[in-house]
């Protein structure tokens, strides 16, 4: 009598005697299929702000193929500072200002996507003490300005509007800074002040708040409350009786900003590290197609919420139809003015010794997006 022996578990048996198949072997095959199918996720943790277009991004309605995402909500400020010290995200929300300044300076950790979650007049946030004698912006010249950090974004679009609709120019002004050299963006990108332009640190025993209210800062350029491990100020300097915006009515000087030059400041945009883009460049445009997908959900959320107010008389037809309307995309293609303009700021200020390229700053598959 004839005995079988398989001398193989897996794969393609091999017999002592005979032709006979095992069982064991038919057994044994669709194990080896699902190890050999299953698809893997790349896990990636990503730090961000929390806002209406992140936030189908952080609760998890939205994931991109391929990736699994870990979210951490984090201030802008303290994120940009974690990230350009430490790295500590694989993908992450940066200062545009601070990634073109990085990136200058010969560091090439990061590749851009467009991707802008967040946008402002940035110009119409400056506050003036009522006793500086600032009646408009073109009274700011030889005025003390306070500013968190000399080179973020804000600060950035806030010196190049005053200087290209007000003749202001960073010159005319000087200037406190708030952050310490440790535990700025600045500290991390080389910062130092341009050619022409003063820059005083704010000692660590004061802040812009206090120095706004005891008169040793006549304006400041923007203010930040919002807790987080580098910026200090925490007075509530917007009601406070001796404090005032610089434009009263900062709606329409936005207005009329943008019907002037069709721009709507971006702040921030979105980074992956090379190594990550290098290995698996793959996952530059599906992060882009989840990004996509979030903004979408946004603008279709408002368009709901603007029915009930169009339908109760709360808002007019005309003003709804306009409020579902796409104002805020990201890509390369509906924000190439706005981006080249931040560039070209950047380079007039002295940040960059040259004009930022587009190209040199974004990855390269998603220069058509």
């Amino acid at each position: 009598m004839k005995t079988w022996r398989v001398l193989t578990w897996c794969g393609a048996p091999t017999w002592a005697s005979g032709t006979r198949k095992s069982s064991s072997y038919q057994a044994c095959r669709p194990a080896i299929s699902r190890r050999r199918h299953k698809q893997m996720d790349i896990q990636l943790s990503i730090g961000m702000a929390s806002n209406a277009r992140t936030w189908a991004i952080h609760d998890g309605r939205v994931k991109p193929d391929g990736i699994e995402l870990i979210p951490s909500p984090v201030h802008a400020s303290e994120l940009f500072w974690r990230q350009l010290k430490f790295g500590d995200f694989d993908v992450s929300e940066m200062s545009f200002s601070s990634l073109i300044m990085a990136m200058a300076a010969g560091d090439d950790r990061w590749v851009g996507l467009p991707v802008f979650t967040t946008r402002r007049f940035f110009h119409t946030g400056v506050l003036i003490r009522k006793d500086s004698g600032i009646q408009s912006p073109e009274d700011l010249k030889g005025k003390r300005v306070g500013v968190p950090e000399y080179q973020q974004t804000a600060a950035l679009w806030t010196r190049g509007v005053l200087q290209h609709e007000f003749g202001v120019e960073p010159k005319d002004m000087e200037f406190f800074m708030e952050r310490v050299p440790e535990q700025s963006h600045g500290g991390s990108t080389g910062f130092k002040p341009p050619e022409g332009v003063t820059v005083n640190q704010i000692p660590l025993e004061k802040n812009i708040g206090s120095m706004m209210l005891s008169g040793e800062l006549e304006a400041t350029l923007l203010y930040i409350v919002d807790p987080n491990l580098i910026d200090r100020s925490t007075a509530d300097l917007w009601s406070h009786p001796d404090i005032a915006p610089l434009f009263p009515d900062a709606r329409a000087e936005g207005i009329r900003f943008y019907q002037k030059t069709g721009l709507y400041p971006i702040n921030h945009g979105m980074v992956v590290k090379r190594e990550i883009a290098e290995d698996h460049p793959w996952v530059l445009l599906n992060l882009m197609k989840a990004f996509n997908r979030a903004n979408d959900i946004c603008n279709r959320e408002r368009a709901e919420h603007v029915d009930y107010y169009v339908e109760t008389g709360l808002v007019n037809a005309e003003g709804g139809a306009a409020l579902k309307q796409p104002l805020v995309q990201h890509g390369i293609r509906a924000n190439r003015l706005v981006l080249e303009t931040a560039a070209q700021y950047s380079f007039e200020q002295g940040l960059t010794p040259k004009l930022a390229k587009l190209e040199d700053v974004f990855a390269k598959n998603t220069m058509d997006q």
